[in-house]
């Protein structure tokens, strides 16, 4: 037995699955990735062998692993006394400069995860509003909470009443919460318009993804965001966009800067912590200003904003402005993607590699990008569970999520011999896996 199935048998004792996530258990090797350190673009398991890191932190970790000048924000919060719970002068700094970057942030507020994010600011929105519903698009993600783990991501077996009946996406979660939600397609402006039409009275906002990192990376057709924007302005419907995973990919405006659609209000995270857990919320003064001291919803926590991330992505947010940093990341991201796409042209895959910024998803079965959610039932996660784990064996690390057609990336300490390394293997297993792509693609066209 060896020490990565050793650890795992002992971490099942006193974990449920070993795990202190659910999707760390990475099907693709049938246990958790042990790792033992990182540094810059690379990560050891226990044994001892090195990986290049294509999952980065899930896209937290966009200044690669250890940064210099992360490790200098962790000396400095030394040196103040790890204070908490306690506001400094760095939250306010953090947050004028947060304001500053988000083209929608006249007012933030931090907290540690996505979740939390996603959660406090919907409930500010039906406070602003007076009402309760949400329409959300298919195939995003917005958390793990019962306010919002609903109609998202419907297996291909409800997807056909998740409309009428949304589909309830964990055990736990009342039935009655999906009351409150209101699915519809995403790129497509008429099912969107009739939801409005419809419920516009009791809608207290329109949540999504302005690229759907969370599900084959589908990106807006041109013009879909504007014409959100207009409708939901129209129909007095607060417009959120959850960047949680979009901002500072590609800029430091986020998504909302790279397609030049301002929403109401917006979540932030993954990359601003440097790698440390640190998310935000922000908006407009008007519908931010309804959190107390100054309103009357509650939003506090021991943990919130703690001085430790706080310096943390003040530091981050020092490396992003660097007049360097977005080119030298637009570097790799032309790198890769030339190379991706030459092997699928070369071997004729039924493949598409769709990116925005640093973060790219691979969906199998399909030879032009998704527009919507049911696009993407084409992809076959038993297969790309093949590949991926073929990947692993050669020292290249993207995360599994099931075998699904999320997200993986690069960071500001990947180089070019890095992205060449990861073509080369792809290239390699791509290969390998040429005949069972060529007759999944095949299986698709008779269905």
């Amino acid at each position: 037995m060896n020490t990565l199935q050793s650890h795992y048998l002992k971490a099942k004792e006193v974990l449920p699955g070993g795990v202190n996530s659910s999707t760390r258990f990475n099907k693709a090797i049938g246990k958790p990735f042990y790792v033992s350190k990182g540094r810059g673009s690379r990560v050891w398991d226990i044994e001892g062998k090195e990986y290049i890191d294509m999952c980065c932190a899930h896209g937290a970790g966009l200044l690669g692993n250890a940064h210099p000048a992360i490790d200098g924000a962790l000396r400095r919060a030394a040196s103040i006394g790890y204070v908490n719970s306690f506001e400094t002068e760095y939250h306010e700094e953090l947050a004028r400069r947060v304001c500053g970057y988000i083209p929608c942030a006249d007012r933030v507020r931090f907290c540690s995860s996505g979740s939390e994010a996603t959660l406090h600011l919907i409930r500010a929105c039906r406070a602003f509003t007076g009402k309760e519903k949400i329409i959300r698009i298919e195939g995003h993600f917005h958390g793990y909470h019962e306010m919002i783990y609903i109609g998202g991501q419907p297996p291909r077996s409800e997807f056909g009443r998740n409309r009428s009946e949304p589909y309830i996406e964990s055990p736990g979660i009342p039935k009655e919460y999906a009351q409150f939600i209101i699915p519809v397609p995403y790129n497509d402006r008429e099912a969107l318009a009739a939801a409005v039409n419809d419920h516009a009275h009791e809608t207290a906002m329109l949540i999504m993804e302005p690229v759907n990192f969370n599900c084959a990376g589908i990106t807006p057709e041109p013009g879909y965001l504007a014409f959100v924007r207009e409708l939901t302005r129209d129909n007095d419907i607060v417009l959120f966009f959850d960047e949680i995973q979009s901002s500072f990919k590609k800029s430091l405006g986020g998504a909302q800067a790279d397609f030049g659609v301002i929403p109401d209000v917006c979540t932030i995270g993954k990359a601003l912590g440097g790698g440390l857990p640190l998310s935000a919320f922000c908006g407009r003064a008007e519908i931010m200003d309804i959190f107390q001291p100054v309103g009357p919803v509650q939003h506090s926590g021991t943990f919130n904003a703690h001085l430790v991330p706080v310096l943390a992505g003040l530091a981050f947010l020092d490396e992003a402005a660097r007049p360097d940093f977005y080119p030298s990341l637009r570097s790799l991201e032309d790198r890769f993607h030339a190379g991706i796409d030459a092997i699928i042209h070369d071997y004729g895959l039924s493949m598409t590699v769709t990116h925005h910024g640093a973060r790219f998803n691979m969906l199998l079965g399909r030879t032009e990008p998704a527009l919507r959610y049911e696009d993407t039932f084409c992809h076959d996660s038993r297969l790309f569970l093949e590949i991926l784990k073929s990947c692993w064996e050669r020292g290249v690390y993207f995360h599994d999520y099931g075998g699904g057609p999320a997200h993986h990336g690069y960071s500001i300490k990947h180089t070019n011999d890095d992205i060449d390394r990861v073509l080369t293997v792809l290239h390699d297993v791509l290969y390998i896996y040429q005949n069972s792509l060529q007759m999944h693609a095949e299986a698709m066209e008779v269905l």
